[in-house]
């Protein structure tokens, strides 16, 4: 009795560190080793990558110059060799990476200073600047955790009905808001809950399900509109900067929906089927919401506020999107929380991550430039010249492509170095470029199988209960049925959409 009241005191500790898991999500799981021996081999790895990267990208820009390829495409694509070696292994940070972008260019004559600071001006750009400063006030009000803890509470009567409840809701809030930003958030919450139901780690299967359920949700909901994943944005961002289609909020979500509704329905069936529930009293977990609830205190003023800002904020992008400008309206409402005094810059300043801003526009630079100077052209000439490819086979290698380099790499460089090669390729083989970028998007958020793969994952591997074999366990199923879906809803419910597979 005494080892069992220990473990849930230990639990409740784990379950009152919120800035622990929001600070997980903001960074990428390592595995444990003594601290001699990983910096020695992070400082030796960082400066080989460094090398390699620079000589790649050094022989391509300074070789000889490749027939068909002019003399700023050769720089284009040396200049994206070391970029992507950079993106790809992440030894110095994103965002660092896309400042190298950004002077590389004009620095070998590929674009002049003014073109290559004026395409960092993209307006998806602003757009994810606006979604970020709205979830940052949502987060900090508290308004997000009550409305969480209510929902929980409120729906639910049994202990697989609220593992259920979790997953559905995740996935619900990440339509909404960034799915690192839910997982930070229902983290604590799941943790207190799992205590309170004497579901220990190492112990219970069930009370592993529960963090599974978190986290499945948050990747399903993410890749369904513009506001779950700032990735998508960025795809759509470097598609507009390259050729001027617009994917609007609506567009993208309808295209986007049937993937995550089909995934998250798949997520349901492998928690019903392998983790079944465990004897449990349900009242202690309701309780626990119930006090969580009362430490937030009654709904505020600002709380109400900030919710009609938000709620007429996404109506606008929904019925008004192809008249006002997403990127318009996410500034409007920004600067509408702030004449109604409902945040201010301090607050504004820690909650949201600058630095991912700068990542996104370098990588729209960078996508600009291969296309511009023919250098991602020439490179699909090279790789695909005698090797005809059907539209749904180019929807298959790309989505394949970008489901197994997820769960290694960021997503956004996932997105980075492939869209710009995949649109090309679009082209070539007259595939709507919406269905490159889609083909490539989507897959990049679904992450199952690796720890490092997203933060939602980083953040249950780090409560104890998930372990690797359970990872590895149900992420190739999950992804396996992920990679079927979106050839089947390619096939067959895009073009009812008005995508069309050539």
């Amino acid at each position: 009795m005494e080892l069992a009241n220990k473990r849930e005191d230990s639990l409740d500790n784990r379950a009152k560190s919120v800035a622990g898991a929001q600070e997980i999500a903001g960074e990428i799981w390592e595995p444990k080793a003594t601290e001699e021996k990983r910096s020695s081999f992070i400082v030796c790895y960082h400066y080989h990558i460094l090398l390699l990267a620079t000589l790649a990208g050094g022989s391509v820009s300074f070789g000889p110059c490749p027939a068909g390829l002019s003399v700023e495409g050769q720089r284009a694509l040396g200049c994206f060799i070391f970029c992507a070696t950079l993106w790809v292994t992440n030894v110095i940070p994103l965002h660092i990476t896309s400042i190298f972008a950004l002077t590389l260019l004009p620095l070998l004559n590929v674009f002049s200073a003014n073109e290559t600071f004026a395409l960092f001006g993209n307006k998806a750009i602003f757009f994810i600047i606006g979604a970020f400063i709205l979830s940052s006030v949502l987060v900090e009000s508290g308004l997000s955790t009550r409305i969480t803890c209510y929902v929980l509470g409120r729906f639910t009567t049994t202990a697989k009905g609220l593992r259920s409840m979790i997953l559905f809701f995740c996935a619900f809030s990440s339509l909404w808001m960034s799915e690192h930003a839910v997982a930070a958030i229902c983290f604590p919450i799941v943790l207190k809950i799992v205590a309170s139901l004497r579901l220990y780690p190492g112990k219970s299967r069930f009370g592993t399900s529960f963090f599974f359920a978190l986290a499945w949700g948050c990747i399903a909901g993410g890749i369904a509109t513009y506001l779950g994943g700032a990735r998508n944005l960025l795809a759509a961002g470097m598609l507009f900067a390259e050729t001027g289609i617009q994917i609007s909020f609506v567009s993208w979500a309808a295209a986007a929906l049937p993937l995550a509704a089909f995934v998250l329905l798949c997520a349901f069936l492998v928690l019903e089927w392998r983790y079944p529930p465990e004897p449990v009293d349900i009242k202690a977990a309701r309780e626990v919401l119930r006090e969580e609830r009362k430490k937030i205190g009654p709904l505020s003023r600002r709380e109400i506020a900030i919710c009609s800002i938000i709620l007429l904020t996404i109506g606008m992008w929904v019925f008004l999107g192809n008249i006002i400008d997403l990127s318009v309206t996410a500034l409007l409402s920004v600067g509408s929380m702030f004449v109604f005094r409902l945040t201010n810059w301090r607050k504004i300043e820690k909650g949201v991550n600058w630095g991912i801003i700068l990542m996104y526009g370098g990588a729209i630079v960078m996508g600009s430039a291969l296309h511009k100077t023919g250098a991602s052209l020439w490179l699909i000439n090279c790789l695909f010249e005698n090797r005809p490819l059907s539209p749904l086979m180019i929807v298959f290698v790309l989505g394949t492509f970008s489901l197994l380099a997820t769960e290694v790499m960021s997503n956004a460089a996932v997105v980075t170095v492939m869209l710009p090669v995949g649109l090309t390729l679009g082209r070539k083989f007259g595939v709507p470029l919406e269905i490159i970028t889609l083909a490539i998007a989507l897959p990049s958020g679904l992450t199952f199988t690796m720890p490092i793969g997203t933060p939602a994952n980083a953040i249950i591997y780090s409560s104890g209960y998930p372990k690797m074999r359970d990872f590895l366990s149900n992420g190739p199923l999950l992804s396996a049925f992920s990679l079927i879906m979106l050839i089947l809803i390619a096939h067959f419910i895009w073009p009812l959409l008005g995508l069309r597979l050539g």
